[in-house]
């Protein structure tokens, strides 16, 4: 992970080193948070970010869902947006959009704890790699829908994830898919999972207590503009074994294929996956002008200065940094 020279927080862009919470701040304690990822890609017209709208949205939306006040509005936090990643001269990178209850007071209730909003960008290659994917199932099962609001992009229930990585890659695998108290899949740990199988594109529904993915709505408007047939139903373990391909999608792994699940080979991309893989990369570096309204170009840097967005009570600022 490459350092970038400045992050937003609360209104201004302070630098890297010193973009501090409280050691008492309440989400580092209980995980009230919300965020999101994001990525920046080179067009020919300059840097865009992409699909940023839908981002924001549900930003807003897992906010609304785990009762965090967002004290900036979207056109707030698209203005920080786009000032942090012209500040940092990205051409290309990562954007972690994180709203979080701060340090207020400790203890389960989260009333007077202030929001805190940050924006950071950095350069990031695709987490998963470009070479494939071995996949194992873990012996975690997704959280349930009826515990934790699974459609909210949260950070306590991430521990989830945490727990079936670090168990993949103990196992020697390079990540984990993780079914629900069903039985069914549901996703991977932090990435979104197509099967293959007849020409079919099937993904897992949002049901199944798989987050409903930004890029895996974008693969499968790609797939309609391919002729692929995409369809959200529930799968079996036992589908992922005679799948003719499989491959996982996300903000911060792109599109890549699966070379195995629990030992049961699939060789390299598949046609679908390879098409599919083509065609994103298309579409996030402006090649594919039936989708250009999905990219917000990043105005050239004017350099580091008080954002547009209204600051918090300065005692708020304060605390969040100290």
């Amino acid at each position: 992970m490459r350092e970038a020279a400045y992050i937003w927080m609360d209104g201004e862009l302070v630098p890297w080193g010193e973009a501090r919470v409280h050691v008492l701040t309440h989400a580092l304690h209980y995980g009230t948070a919300v965020f999101e990822g994001t990525r920046v890609f080179a067009t020919p017209d300059g840097p865009a970010v992409f699909r940023l709208e839908e981002h924001l949205a549900r930003l807003v939306r897992s906010a609304r869902m785990i009762g965090l006040p967002l004290p900036y509005s979207v056109d707030e936090l698209r203005a920080a947006t786009l000032e942090t990643v012209a500040a940092n001269g990205h051409a290309d990178c990562y954007i972690r959009h994180l709203a979080h209850r701060g340090f207020g007071e400790m203890g389960i209730a989260a009333r007077r704890c202030p929001t805190v909003v940050s924006v950071a960008t950095w350069e990031w290659p695709p987490l998963l790699g470009t070479s494939g994917v071995r996949l194992m199932t873990s012996s975690w099962r997704r959280n349930d829908h009826r515990v934790v609001p699974v459609a909210a992009k949260a950070t306590g229930p991430y521990l989830n994830s945490v727990l079936a990585k670090d168990e993949a890659m103990a196992a020697g695998y390079d990540e984990a898919v993780l079914l629900n108290a069903a039985g069914h899949v549901s996703e991977c740990t932090g990435a979104n999972l197509f099967v293959v199988r007849d020409g079919r594109l099937l993904t897992p529904p949002p049901g199944a207590g798989a987050l409903d993915g930004i890029t895996q709505d974008t693969l499968e408007r790609l797939a309609a503009d391919l002729g692929v047939p995409a369809v959200r139903q529930d799968l079996m373990r036992t589908d992922l074994y005679a799948a003719d391909e499989i491959l996982l999608c996300g903000t911060g792994a792109g599109v890549v294929h699966v070379t195995a699940v629990d030992g049961r080979e699939l060789g390299g991309p598949g046609p679908v996956t390879q098409k599919l893989a083509d065609a994103y990369d298309a579409v996030t570096h402006g090649r594919d002008d039936r989708h250009r309204d999905w990219l917000t170009p990043v105005p050239a840097s004017g350099g580091p200065a008080r954002s547009a967005a209204r600051p918090h009570d300065p005692a708020s600022d304060l605390v969040s940094r100290a």
